[in-house]
């Protein structure tokens, strides 16, 4: 694989290359206008995670209109697009689609109203507060370029639209589904995602891990309750758990070398009902993020001394030990080919200009785009930085002069025109550098 991509990189030097990227300047600057129309949209109807039913629904007819052999829900509701332009390479494109459970307070016109009934039947705000609406806007407008092209390039495009990146099971599903056997295999897998402090017009990279494993766990710690005024006939799981909490924040210090990427983060604490009743027990939940995968059992049986060890010292029985319910490898971490992703950062900067890509540190956040990496059949992938900070803003940011919101804000919301600009320059030029160019 590293020979073929440094073949790829040594043929798309040449002129006509750079000649193909001058028309995907002017093919970008013709369909702009409708992407940001249909980006503003998307921005105002959001779904949640496993109900984008409306937003499969317009992205299916998108890529019908622009020529997409078109499979919709492929998972729940996913979506396939396939695009097949002579003899090549087959170019995985993904984008999510899903929102998340919050009420937007950016003060936009078009901000989200949204009002939507959860699975428990609740009532609860939706809004693009992770940006999958401008992944969206940039995947659609990156076909209708690709499409445009056509007579530049060879190869099959495989476009693909995830539900559920939220919940951190919409590729799988869809994988599960037959994503790879049903539809051409890819030699490549790309995406982006928006980055809430990079400056609209630029693109960031990570080769190797960008994203990190997250694994979730749930302790019950139990006691033995009683009435708050007598607690020393009790052994209170509240106070065992409090110090279960902070014991824990020893293993990144003191048990784990400072030069592995770990966090460990106690979520939620769950117990008691009554201010004068010592509960029976107490349920905390936790996620670990690493890259490291061979850190897995070493941090989980951390976890279950430092537990068994407080449960002991109370003077609590075995069978009254924490119990540890891990849900193993909810989320594999995202491991960018480092060939791959190389290469891509020399194309970027030959369609954006040098100073407008960065080599950008790993995340310890989780993205699901990671399994589509890691089957059976090992296929390269990509996931880079889109800058979506007006830059004003950011200019302010550094000055200290003002806070950016986060990914998840409901203050948080891209710069359009320049970000979906240079997203779907960066895109196009990515998925043309991995195809068989004229």
């Amino acid at each position: 694989m590293k020979i073929v991509v440094a073949i790829m990189v040594f043929l798309h030097s040449l002129t006509g290359f750079t000649q193909t990227q001058e028309m995907v300047k002017e093919a970008v600057h013709q369909i702009l206008s409708p992407a940001l129309d249909l980006y503003y949209h998307l921005h105002a109807h959001p779904e949640l995670s496993l109900m984008e039913v409306n937003t499969a629904k317009t992205l299916s007819s998108e890529l019908r209109q622009i020529g997409f052999e078109v499979s919709e829900k492929v998972g729940s509701h996913g979506i396939v697009g396939v695009y097949r332009n002579g003899k090549g390479p087959v170019i995985l494109v993904r984008t999510d689609m899903d929102a998340l459970p919050v009420k937007e307070q950016s003060g936009l016109s078009y901000s989200s109203q949204v009002i939507t009934q959860n699975f428990s039947g609740d009532q609860r705000p939706a809004m693009h507060a992770c940006g999958h609406d401008m992944h969206m806007s940039v995947w659609t407008g990156t076909a209708k370029v690709l499409t445009q092209l056509k007579d530049q390039w060879t190869g099959t495009l495989l476009f693909i639209a995830q539900p559920a990146e939220e919940h951190g099971d919409g590729a799988m599903n869809m994988l599960e589904a037959g994503l790879f056997e049903n539809f051409p295999l890819p030699d490549y897998a790309l995406a982006l995602h928006v980055s809430a402090n990079l400056p609209a017009g630029k693109v960031g990279y990570t080769p190797g891990y960008s994203y990190s494993n997250v694994d979730a766990m749930e302790i019950t710690v139990f006691g033995e309750g009683g009435h708050g005024a007598y607690p020393h006939i009790t052994i209170d799981p509240v106070v065992l758990s409090a110090r279960i909490v902070l014991a824990l924040q020893t293993l990144r210090s003191r048990e784990f070398s400072p030069q592995e990427p770990l966090v460990l983060t106690v979520g939620a604490i769950n117990g008691g009902t009554k201010g004068n009743v010592i509960p029976d027990e107490v349920n905390l939940k936790l996620t670990l993020r690493y890259h490291n995968e061979s850190l897995r059992t070493q941090i989980i049986e951390s976890i279950r001394r430092i537990c068994n060890g407080i449960a002991a010292s109370a003077g609590l029985p075995e069978d009254k030990y924490p119990r540890l319910k891990y849900y193993e490898s909810n989320l594999p971490g995202v491991y960018n080919d480092p060939d791959l992703t190389q290469s891509l950062s020399r194309v970027f900067e030959q369609a954006l200009g040098q100073e407008n890509v960065k080599l950008l540190p790993a995340s310890m956040g989780g993205e699901d785009f990671g399994r589509f990496g890691a089957t059976k059949h090992d296929i390269p992938i990509c996931i880079f930085s889109l800058g979506a900070v007006e830059g004003e803003k950011y200019q302010a940011s550094l000055k200290n002069e003002r806070e950016l919101p986060s990914l998840h804000s409901s203050k948080f919301a891209p710069d359009p025109y320049p970000t979906l600009k240079t997203g779907i320059t960066a895109m196009s030029n990515a998925v043309l550098y991995l195809l068989k160019v004229k």
